[in-house]
């Protein structure tokens, strides 16, 4: 699965689908159009080629964020541990998405536990509040 042609490189789509941070391809291009996905602090497209040291910040849902250095290329996508030899994740993007998943456990979104519409009681009160004067 691992592919190591220094002289090309993968593209930054395939990379990341392959590395497992996007369920699928074009989500992960998709990701990289928005500027989730900066390469060496650079905004990229899709097809913008990757290389073994490269710096990869991603942003991804709910605020997750990873910085990652690139340590191999793969254009297809195989298991799970050798996706996970792709990249090495710095220190410091282990120690803050550690800290912001202690900080959501502990502080846990007060909509989190709602779905759906609001009750006629919530409405209600909703309006209440939206209409305090």
């Amino acid at each position: 699965m691992v592919q190591e042609d220094e002289r090309h490189g993968v593209r930054i789509d395939k990379w990341l689908w392959a590395a497992r941070f996007y369920k699928t391809r074009s989500l992960a291009s998709a990701a990289v159009e928005a500027g989730r996905v900066l390469v060496n602090g650079a905004r990229a497209k899709p097809a913008r080629i990757v290389r073994r040291d490269d710096r990869i910040d991603i942003t991804g849902q709910a605020q997750q964020q990873w910085v990652v250095i690139v340590r191999g290329l793969a254009e297809k996508r195989g298991s799970a541990t050798l996706a996970r030899l792709l990249y090495d994740e710095t220190t410091e993007s282990i120690a803050a998405r550690l800290l912001r998943e202690e900080a959501r456990r502990w502080q846990p979104e007060p909509e989190e536990d709602r779905h759906g519409r609001p009750t006629k009681r919530e409405r209600r009160d909703l309006d209440r509040y939206r209409h305090r004067d």
